[in-house]
């Protein structure tokens, strides 16, 4: 039973507003975001501290900072689902405050014992305390706001737990310099940047905890096991099987993977890189803002600049240029560049990330996304601990090193070689994601600027969609109604909801079109109206009957699509094809088959097969060559959606081709059902 809401959400207002209109949630979020700030500026100012405890040793400094990564991150890898069964057993109001004190009286505590060996337990506490937080914090959520604005309540925790990590950088700046002040003004050392940093660090779990001990209306109960009883192990094993059978999936798994590693390896020597650029504290902090803010830049803007992009190219293709940035971060030695260099690698970072995380959700179906989600998760957790560990590690085996080149003398330290190196990686990792993934293979990524550039980009496509949608294509005469009937008759045999449907006329105001169309009295049509006359019942055909259809969960055959307007508007008027793809796109809102079949047959025997012809089919033999090589040429720029096969075969053959592929989908409860007895 659902708890009613101790208050109602404002009307009229944005979704975030109106999230952020509840009281009750608005007071946790508060505490959300004072406690990510603390998160991240406890980040900061530990490593500096380990910095500081290390001395001017260069090697000794790398491994402390290296030890601040292992004891924040190893606890959760190791001890996240058992926090989280330990965490279900508890009130979450108090479990909360509890935690909060935990973590002030563990951070204050840092520099006024102020060991190495201190340091890294009570970060390792701290990270414990915090794995019981989470997911009482998690559970809270959902009691706290009607379920219709529940995704504008993960948004804007999602921007609590992001968006304060530049706040901390700028934070941890200010510090730096107010350190240094005190320090020279007082001959004081105790006053450093990472002291100053851990205690207000600490002091705003305090203002945390009270934050959370005046929220009264936390109601009791269990966490939903869903979201933290997860076995990491069990879910790399069986994320593990299903991002084996997909080229797509594990270009995606790769790239994120190297998208982390490049952001990692910043992260990791920031704070040695910027000491090697003859900066100090407040440079590291600066640094660490500009991966963030950059972050902040690609995951906001990127979509919206990139949107006629294919999402699968653009994902390898930003992560190449983010490692590219982080090779000329590696080779400059100007602070000022190197900054701004940075912004400009966490905005290429930012669009692989948001990119394959949408790719992740549209590319999987709806039964197999949790596990892929949690092995995606499990895997970046134990890759980000294995690269933020060897980083510094490889950073201080390296050391310092002076090479000549005639007259001219570079001082290269190891973070700047180290991150040259993830650069080189990353590199790779992008360029294998971006051929793994790889969508339409006989057009260049150039040529999809060129095309984006003049708005004709073809590459723009909408898979997301619950359900199977499948176009048969051809000239006259091919045998598409036959093929998409026999089809239609095997789904439904094996239980599956289907609905055949045609263009144009799949709609009364399609029939009504079609015989304006089709009919030889209509006479001569211009061939920019009649490409503006399918479009309009394509229009409304995908809007009355197959978008529902297919948000319903029923499979969608459609007998025509929008690869016959650029057929025989394109190529056979002599229209520009990718002039008459931008109208059809537009008017379905990109909406794109899983599969398009293109039953080929040579015009003539085409023509020869019909009994009477309409307004299209009376056109010369010329015109129908014309239309079959376009589906041609349309099938070669995107073989793994389409399937081409000759109709000169026996119809039975033809049939069983067509379920051959229509079987490899994971959509079709046949196949689902196996996996689950398997």
């Amino acid at each position: 039973m659902s708890q009613q809401l101790p208050y109602p959400a404002a009307p009229g207002q944005s979704d975030i507003k109106s999230v952020l209109s509840i009281p009750a949630f608005r007071r946790l979020w508060n505490s959300m975001a004072f406690s990510s700030f603390g998160d991240w500026l406890g980040l900061l100012a530990s490593t500096a501290f380990a910095k500081q405890l290390s001395g001017d040793h260069y090697s000794k400094a790398n491994f402390a900072i290296a030890g601040v990564f292992i004891a924040r991150l190893v606890p959760g890898v190791l001890l996240g689902p058992i926090a989280g069964v330990i965490a279900d057993r508890f009130e979450r109001r108090k479990l909360m405050i509890v935690c909060d004190i935990l973590r002030f009286g563990l951070f204050f505590s840092i520099p006024l014992i102020g060991t190495l060996t201190w340091l890294y337990t009570a970060t390792v506490l701290v990270e414990i305390v915090t794995l019981f937080w989470a997911p009482a914090k998690e559970a809270s959520v959902p009691n706290l706001v009607p379920k219709e604005k529940l995704e504008s309540a993960n948004q804007v925790s999602l921007l609590a737990a992001y968006g304060t990590a530049p706040i901390a950088g700028i934070m941890f700046f200010i510090i730096a310099y107010i350190a240094d002040g005190i320090s020279k003004i007082g001959k004081v050392n105790y006053f450093s940047a990472g002291d100053l940093g851990l205690y207000i660090d600490a002091i705003s779990f305090a203002y945390t905890a009270f934050i959370v001990f005046k929220l009264d209306v936390i109601p009791r109960g269990r966490a939903s096991k869903a979201s933290i009883n997860e076995n990491i192990g069990k879910s790399l094993l069986e994320g593990f099987q299903f991002v084996s059978s997909s080229k797509v999936i594990r270009g995606l798994i790769v790239g994120m993977l190297g998208a982390f590693f490049a952001a990692g390896a910043v992260l990791g020597l920031a704070s040695t890189f910027a000491s090697d650029l003859g900066a100090g504290n407040a440079a590291y902090s600066i640094l660490f803002t500009s991966i963030f803010v950059g972050l902040a830049i690609g995951i906001t803007i990127g979509p919206k600049l990139l949107s006629r992009f294919s999402r699968r190219r653009i994902f390898g293709a930003a992560l190449v240029a983010a490692s590219t940035f982080l090779i000329m971060v590696a080779l400059i030695s100007n602070i000022v560049l190197v900054v701004f260099l940075t912004i400009i690698l966490g905005a290429f970072a930012g669009v692989s990330w948001v990119t394959g995380y949408t790719l992740l959700g549209s590319e999987v179906s709806n039964e197999l996304r949790g596990r892929t989600f949690a092995f995606m998760i499990s895997l970046t957790r134990v890759a980000l601990v294995l690269v933020l560990t060897i980083s510094p590690i490889v950073a201080a085996a390296i050391g310092r090193h002076e090479f000549a080149f005639q007259n001219v003398h570079v001082i290269y330290n190891g973070a700047a070689i180290t991150m040259f190196i993830a650069g080189i990686i990353g590199w790779i990792v992008g360029f294998i994601s971006y051929k793994q993934m790889k969508d339409r293979p006989n057009i260049s990524f150039f040529a999809d600027i060129r095309a984006a550039i003049r708005g004709e980009l073809t590459a723009v496509r909408d898979l997301n969609h619950p359900s199977l949608f499948i176009a048969f294509e051809g000239g006259e005469g091919s045998g598409k109604s036959t093929q998409s009937k026999l089809l239609k008759e095997f789904l439904e045999n094996i239980g599956e909801k289907v609905i055949l449907t045609r263009e144009p006329g799949g709609t009364p105001l399609g029939n009504k079109l079609r015989e304006i169309l089709l009919s030889k009295e209509t006479g001569n049509i211009s061939p920019r109206s009649e490409a503006l006359l399918y479009a309009a019942d394509r229009a409304h055909h995908v809007y009355s009957i197959v978008r529902p259809a297919l948000e319903n969960g029923e499979i969608v055959i459609s007998d025509r699509y929008i690869d016959s307007s650029i057929a025989y508007q394109g190529g056979g008027r002599v229209l520009s094809p990718s002039e008459v793809g931008r109208i059809s796109r537009w008017a379905t809102e990109s909406l794109t088959p899983n599969l398009t079949i293109i039953l080929d047959l040579p015009a003539a025997t085409g023509i020869s097969r019909l009994e009477g012809a309409d307004r299209l089919e009376s056109e010369p033999l010329n015109f129908h060559e014309r239309v079959r090589q376009e589906f041609l040429s349309l099938a070669a720029l995107d073989p793994d959606r389409y399937l081409i096969i000759d109709a000169t075969l026996e119809r039975n053959l033809i049939h069983k081709l067509i379920v051959e592929r229509v079987s490899m989908f994971p959509h079709l409860k046949v196949n689902q059902n196996t996996k689950t007895k398997s």
